[in-house]
């Protein structure tokens, strides 16, 4: 029996990680986009409307690392648990502290923390668990499960709110805690890796600076980042571009739509690419390829190309990710790999805030086309970066 919980058989156990993953994502992506309602409903200036977005990207550039900590410490099972009760207390939050501004931000502040232990603990969960030669294979299937949760969350909205410009907020905050109270049932099912309180047992200072001195490990989190970042500003610049060149905003929604669907399948298909051709390959390749796609947006083209350029290009960024968790999950020594975790989600963040900021600077003077070209060219130089990783030789 698993130290402090129910046996229960190591596939069962997966399937209880990914649903995990997808009821997390899936709420979450209906409580954010649901509290932007509210705050529209409340005649919130829109300055207020980047506050709130922001305060749930604060939470993880603060507590990040001390989740990981917490990870390690005392294993993913509790911390996972912890973020089950908060998500659910999000839901109830915003239920009842929707009324003003100020308790949509610390409602949202709740939510990211959620977020964050729950994500973390996943994360370091699959690391812990599979063994070395799986990874890409898990951490691809892990990352489909959070997109996929991530495109359920806002039909969600539809469900609970209604079809009509702004939704019954109330009955989605309400569902929202619904959908997640049997969360914490499936987290008290998740049987703990172990590892905890081994390498981790030291300051968390000194843990830190061993994990940092671990090879490749600043140039895996710079890759997360940078891949996350281009990302992102593909959903942004993509529909700007689309105006910029007069394309109708729906055939902008199937390139986004093509997209999101190229970047789960490479997810599903990772460990077999991966057992073919070695990781760094893969990662370098995935990298080099997602560059070329944005790039190749840059000439006026036929919408039919387009759909090829965008479907390449969303293939090589879906695969960025879990591949950068699985050479962290590598490097990292067991019990800090829930400090891995953590310092590539702070990483990320960071980049999410920093990168488009520059990038919107950028688009005053270039437009649309010169912001993805950038991107393109960062995307390469992350490639490159990449060739310098440790060589993961094709798996058996």
């Amino acid at each position: 029996m698993a130290p402090g919980g129910p046996t229960v058989p190591g596939r069962a156990q997966t399937a209880l990680l990914l649903t995990h993953t997808v009821v997390v994502q899936a709420v979450t992506f209906m409580l954010r986009p649901a509290s932007a309602y509210r705050a529209l409903e409340l005649d919130v200036p829109g300055a207020w409307l980047g506050v709130l977005g922001a305060s749930f990207a604060v939470v993880p550039l603060v507590l990040a690392v001390p989740s990981g900590h917490a990870v390690d410490r005392f294993g993913e099972r509790r911390v996972a648990v912890a973020g089950s009760v908060l998500l659910a207390t999000a839901g109830l939050g915003f239920v009842a502290f929707a009324g003003t501004v100020a308790g949509l931000v610390v409602a949202s502040m709740l939510l990211g923390t959620a977020h964050l232990c729950a994500v973390v603990a996943q994360q370091a969960l699959v690391a812990n668990r599979t063994p070395a030669r799986r990874y890409d294979a898990a951490f691809g299937h892990y990352t489909f499960a959070a997109s996929l949760g991530q495109a359920l969350g806002p039909g969600l909205i539809v469900v609970f709110g209604g079809s009509r410009p702004i939704p019954d907020t109330r009955a989605i905050f309400l569902g929202a805690a619904v959908v997640a109270l049997p969360l914490l049932v499936v987290a008290l099912l998740l049987r703990p890796s172990g590892h905890h309180g081994t390498a981790g047992d030291g300051p968390g200072a000194g843990g830190m600076r061993k994990l940092l001195r671990q090879p490749g490990l600043v140039r895996a989190l710079t890759v997360s980042c940078v891949v996350l970042a281009a990302v992102d500003i593909s959903l942004v610049y993509l529909p700007a571009l689309g105006t910029e060149r007069g394309i109708a905003s729906g055939a902008i929604g199937v390139l986004l739509g093509v997209r999101a669907v190229a970047s789960m399948a490479s997810r599903l298909l990772l460990g077999r690419l991966v057992a073919v051709l070695g990781r760094r390959t893969v990662l370098v390749g995935s990298v080099a390829v997602s560059a070329a796609g944005l790039a190749l947006l840059l000439p006026p083209l036929p919408f039919a190309v387009l759909v090829v350029v965008v479907t390449v290009a969303g293939f090589g960024l879906g695969a960025g990710q879990p591949l950068t968790m699985s050479f962290l999950a590598e490097v990292a020594p067991p019990g800090l790999r829930g400090r891995a975790m953590s310092l590539r989600l702070t990483g990320n963040r960071l980049g999410q805030v920093l990168i488009p900021s520059a990038a919107g600077a950028l688009a005053a003077g270039a437009g649309a086309a010169g912001v993805l070209a950038c991107t393109a060219a960062g995307l390469a130089g992350a490639a490159l970066a990449a060739t310098r990783l440790h060589r993961s030789p094709p798996q058996e």
